[in-house]
């Protein structure tokens, strides 16, 4: 496999990270800040590596195989092994963390207390570190032990009683959301941290949970209930407040349709020849239209007669840059969408023998110093070496010694 994952130039250059972090949310927050330039060392358990070098789907030669679920997320990184379980791992842990500036990790609370490396000891090595945690429910209150997967925060954190149909029971979000958000957050929170390290020297914990993240993702569920005592129900692919803006079918499938301002309502009326409804008396106004009587009854009926014999296509080519209609896309048309290639949202990795793997890009674009996607993922422990000798200043006897003591793979 052909290894492109040496750091590239870009904002957080000469920022290095620690990344003890598993599956998702965590491997996700430091692959960001990978693209954007910083130096992350992917550290892994050599008698319990990253379970997600297990998940599909795999890049296959016929010989071997890699899983492009671990490469997509820890694409860009380091890669070594280290048993913190030894007194020796946790010696090399502190040398690294020594010349770290951020440390990721998304095990349950205490389990680095319990290995004798928590952020207290590891504070007395760097009093700089940026220490991001990423739990289930977070570092403090009465639950903070309890075991949690995306599903746990989807279905705590409210987002899952809001999603689907009213007349059947609620339904999951269909990605993984609690996980994804709390990356965001933590790469939010680490960025925060990180800037105050570099003005003060002084370091902190970056807490953050995923049931959090899911609350704060509920958009008004919240505020609706405090003010007025209205529990958030599922809406379907309707809007609880605006209309029209939903789920239409056309000739060869669906579009999102979105014209409920008065303007965008009246250039629609325009554009799809019927200029007559922007001055009919019942719905010629925003919050009449809002009325879910006037809608169901007058504004809907207009609206799907527009889009039904239309194509995806006809539809998108005729609202063009004026009215907001979006046909409904597969992953597989979203990817060789001729729109996705020019923001540079599918980047290519090469494996070699192994094969070329396209993969998502990275979403935030910089103007001086652009991400760095486009990278490999490191095979187990492929850095070990290069790593100790470069962060942590060993040298071959020191490696040496750590190999034998069963510190090192």
């Amino acid at each position: 496999m052909i290894d492109t994952t040496l750091p590239a130039p870009g904002a957080l250059a000469g920022v290095t990270v620690i990344d003890l972090s598993r599956v998702l949310a965590g491997p996700y927050a430091a692959q960001m800040l990978a693209d954007l330039g910083a130096t992350v060392i992917k550290v892994e358990n050599p008698r319990d590596p990253d379970v997600s070098r297990g998940f599909p789907p795999y890049l296959t030669d016929g010989d071997e195989e890699f899983s492009a679920y671990y490469a997509q997320y820890n694409r860009g990184k380091l890669g070594m092994g280290l048993d913190l379980a030894t007194p020796e791992g946790k010696e090399v842990l502190k040398d690294l963390v020594r010349n770290a500036d951020v440390l990721v990790e998304n095990f349950r609370p205490g389990t680095m207390e319990k290995l004798g490396v928590g952020y207290e000891v590891l504070r007395e090595v760097n009093p700089r570190l940026v220490y991001t945690a990423i739990s289930g429910y977070g570092r403090t209150g009465s639950r903070s032990k309890r075991p949690a997967f995306d599903n746990t925060a989807q279905a705590a954190g409210g987002i899952w009683s809001m999603n689907g149909y009213a007349e059947h029971p609620p339904v999951r979000v269909g990605v993984t959301i609690g996980d994804l958000s709390a990356t965001l957050f933590a790469v939010v929170g680490t960025l925060a941290a990180l800037r105050h390290a570099e003005a003060t020297g002084e370091g902190q914990v970056v807490d953050v949970a995923q049931v959090d993240s899911i609350v704060a993702l509920t958009e008004t569920a919240v505020v609706d209930y405090t003010v007025n005592g209205t529990v958030a129900t599922p809406q379907g692919n309707a809007h609880a407040w605006v209309r029209p803006y939903e789920l239409f079918d056309c000739a060869d499938g669906q579009v999102f349709f979105g014209a409920y301002t008065d303007k965008l309502w009246n250039a629609s009326c325009d554009l799809f020849g019927t200029p007559e409804h922007k001055g009919d008396p019942e719905i010629d106004t925003m919050r009449k239209r809002f009325e879910e009587d006037v809608y169901e009854r007058r504004v809907k009926p207009i609206v799907a007669g527009w889009l039904a014999s239309r194509t995806k296509k006809e539809l998108e080519d005729l609202a063009g840059d004026v009215v907001p209609l979006t046909a409904v896309k597969t992953i597989g048309e979203v990817v060789e969408d001729p729109g996705t290639a020019e923001r540079d949202m599918i980047v290519e990795a090469d494996y070699g023998d192994l094969g070329v793997l396209r993969m998502f890009g990275q979403p935030i674009k910089l103007s001086a110093t652009p991400a760095t996607p486009a990278r490999t993922a490191n095979r187990f422990a492929e850095h070990a070496d290069q790593v100790l000798a470069q962060f942590a200043g060993y040298d071959a006897a020191r490696i040496a010694e750590l190999r034998a003591a069963g510190a090192l793979p």
